[in-house]
């Protein structure tokens, strides 16, 4: 019998894959068996990360321009498995967005997804390859202070559904939605907008969940492994949360 769960053969692209959910999910796909490309505008970070990985390589890419995804996709020869997980917040209602940081969130979370997408399309349908598409429970429901992320989240789960059915022979799509994670992002979330009441803000997210404490990297990671894989072969079209009971409360 063999083991479940394997990447072997194939070649796992991430974005953001140098920190966080998407550090993770290379750690996980490489031993797993992945080639896992390490997508990220932190070179330096994507090379160390490379480096602590058995079949890993960094690539340096800036989602929002166009020539730079371009040619990141024009330098691979296969692609099995395409992870959008680089990804930015920010807080404020309506009221409080500007503009401008309204279409810099638009830049990096729906227009840096498309970009990825539409290069890598040729190379996951030749493989019948896979789109894992880390959207947020923002997507899904609403969340104070949130406006523009969840805009741009929400805009990532319609882009997952329409590949689905657009692509239903050619490859899988699917979105992982997860609560809030224990992550660097979340470090610097509390740092800029919680600095003296750190301890208190972060138990009040750690009760947002209802099983009472943050989700965990690899926990997300796992799922993304289970998703990129054969057993996963009749998922496509799925918004899966992985949210500790978020959004069943």
């Amino acid at each position: 019998m063999t083991q479940p769960f394997r990447l072997d053969g194939r070649t796992a692209l991430v974005t953001g894959g140098a920190s966080g959910i998407g550090e993770q999910i290379c750690r996980v796909f490489a031993n797993a068996g992945a080639s896992v490309v390490i997508a990220d505008i932190d070179l330096a970070s994507a090379e160390s990360l490379a480096g602590q990985l058995s079949a890993a390589r960094a690539a340096a890419c800036d989602i929002t321009s166009e020539s730079s995804v371009k040619a990141m996709f024009a330098s691979l020869s296969t692609l099995d498995v395409l992870v959008n997980n680089a990804g930015i917040g920010m807080v404020g209602s309506v009221e409080e967005t500007e503009f401008s940081d309204f279409q810099r969130l638009f830049r990096v979370n729906v227009d840096g997804s498309f970009l990825t997408t539409k290069y890598a399309l040729p190379l996951l349908i030749a493989s019948h390859g896979s789109i894992i598409n880390i959207g947020s429970v923002a997507g899904l429901v609403g969340i104070r202070k949130r406006f523009a992320y969840c805009a741009t989240k929400g805009a990532v789960v319609a882009m997952t559904r329409q590949l689905a059915v657009e692509y239903p022979k050619e490859l899988r799509a699917n979105c992982i939605c997860p609560g809030t994670v224990d992550t660097p992002f979340v470090e610097g979330y509390l740092e800029k907008y919680h600095k003296n009441e750190k301890d208190s803000m972060r138990e009040q997210l750690n009760q947002r969940q209802p099983v009472g404490r943050l989700g965990k990297p690899d926990e997300i990671a796992h799922l993304a492994l289970y998703l990129a894989s054969d057993e996963a072969a009749f998922v496509t079209g799925s918004v899966i949360t992985i949210d500790g009971g978020w959004t069943a409360a």
